[in-house]
């Protein structure tokens, strides 16, 4: 589809929406909005607007579906799937002054905010009221809510607690026409017409822009354990996680990572950090599972944490680490979130995120390794295994130019099929965005796709909104 070009004219017309200081059109400010976290990909947006209000990014829209003028909205810049790169130029809608925390209301454990808001600074602010918001992705310092909704993030509470949508009761939307909708009620239970909230989790930012949400909350649980499970073999470490599951077992958090992730992760760690981590890696284990059970009830935990450790005694595992103070739980946790920086800081990656059904981690992943020796590549894998969901980051390393432009997308490609062989599908939490768009036909068949361009074209008749991601 042909776009058209942002002109002088309508540069002004931004200008009396949002005011002139929140219009950038300066070439090297553009360019921190042509990017996140998605390999070296980089996009130059023709202008970033910067609206503060439902109105604004209204009458913004009203203008662009008018003009046919692309539109990307982003959020914190923290994607792995490039679905918010504005690749078609055009207009970056940033939603960083959408930052405010609405209302809290405790007696029916609900919060409204916008989209803007840090995830760790609206967890933070619900816990000082003895409340809970589950979904932790490891970017939840830097990334925004209304990001996680777009890729429907989930985090390692998952496993226990679900994903973003889980906890979404109504959204405010602006369509890319303009008209302002929200999608839902502020109930538990809705059964009135299609259920447009869930649809729009999960939507890449391709549907509408939300500007405000409605969330259920919980009581924050009081009591957690934590144990650091070593193993042989990668294979070994993700039997065992079945067999805990099958011994009626429920963490709320369950971590998968190899020792190169662990070594790789500690040095970065120590330098970012400027501390020594203290846990000890025990050298002839090639894998690691970080195991957390949550509540308030410290006897049930420490029954639950002993038939874990039972299970795990079947499958060829060394020491088992119990962490017993709140520092040690935190460096723990702080080796596991910074995996992805850390590798990346190593190397430049290919990041993907497949997910398959629990009992078929080990083929998923001793296949994995198969794919890369045949394709020249190492990878280093990582995940919330717990609910299936693996992240495998492909190092580029030595490799040349040619070998990681040709070979490694059709080793990724094997690793999808494979996938689903298995399965499973494509994506867990990143997102399909611009690196997994060609491989959506391994996962979807044309009729599935033909409904969701249906879908698409029905909330954006013009297609200016997101375009290019996905399909």
């Amino acid at each position: 589809m042909a776009f058209a070009a942002v002109v002088p004219s309508l540069i002004q017309q931004f200008e009396q929406i949002v005011g002139q200081q929140n219009i950038i059109v300066d070439e090297e400010k553009r360019y921190n909005y042509s990017h996140d976290e998605t390999e070296d990909y980089s996009f130059l947006p023709d202008v970033v607007l910067k609206p503060g209000n439902t109105d604004e990014i209204s009458a913004i829209m009203k203008l662009c579906n008018e003009h046919t003028i692309p539109v990307t909205p982003r959020g914190g810049g923290t994607g792995l799937s490039g679905g918010a790169l504005p690749i078609n130029k055009g207009v970056v809608i940033s939603m960083e002054r959408f930052n405010k925390i609405i209302n809290i209301d405790e007696l029916n454990l609900q919060a409204t905010v916008e989209p803007g808001v840090i995830t760790e600074v609206f967890q933070n602010a619900v816990k000082e009221k003895g409340l809970f918001y589950p979904p932790d992705p490891a970017s939840r310092g830097t990334c925004f809510i209304g990001g996680n909704i777009a890729e429907n993030s989930g985090g390692p509470k998952a496993v226990k607690y679900g994903v973003t949508r889980d906890y979404v009761l109504n959204m405010e939307v602006v369509l890319p026409t303009g008209d302002v909708i929200w999608t839902g009620a502020n109930v538990l239970k809705n059964s009135t017409g299609y259920n447009l909230t869930q649809l729009m989790c999960g939507s890449e930012g391709t549907l509408g822009i939300i500007t405000k949400i409605v969330f259920k909350l919980r009581g924050f649980p009081q009591k957690s354990v934590l144990l650091l499970m070593p193993f042989i073999t990668n294979e070994e470490a993700c039997k065992a996680i079945a067999e805990i599951f099958r011994a009626g077992v429920s963490p709320s958090g369950m971590e998968f990572f190899e020792r190169e992730a662990a070594m790789k992760t500690i040095d970065y760690c120590e330098k970012i950090y400027a501390a020594k981590v203290t846990t000890t890696f025990p050298e002839n284990m090639d894998a690691y599972l970080l195991c957390e059970l949550d509540g308030n009830d410290e006897e049930v935990l420490m029954r639950d944490a002993e038939r874990v450790m039972n299970v795990v005694e079947q499958f060829q595992c060394g020491e088992i680490l119990f962490a017993e103070t709140a520092a040690q739980k935190e460096e723990l946790w702080k080796i596991r979130k910074n995996i992805s920086p850390a590798v990346n800081a190593y190397s430049l990656c290919k990041s993907d995120d497949v997910v398959v059904p629990r009992a078929n981690l080990p083929k998923l992943i001793s296949g994995i390794k198969e794919i890369g020796k045949r394709f020249g590549f190492n990878s280093v894998c990582y995940g919330h295994l717990g609910d299936g969901n693996l992240h495998v980051n492909i190092m580029k390393e030595q490799m040349t130019e040619e070998n990681w432009t040709t070979k490694v997308p059709e080793g990724i490609g094997e690793i999808f099929k494979l996938t689903v062989n298995l399965g499973g599908t494509l994506s867990g939490e990143h997102g399909i965005g611009i690196a997994k768009k060609p491989y959506m036909n391994i996962a979807m068949r044309e009729a599935n796709l033909v409904v969701m361009r249906g879908i698409k074209k029905a909330f954006d008749p013009n297609g200016i909104l997101n375009p290019g991601k996905i399909f």
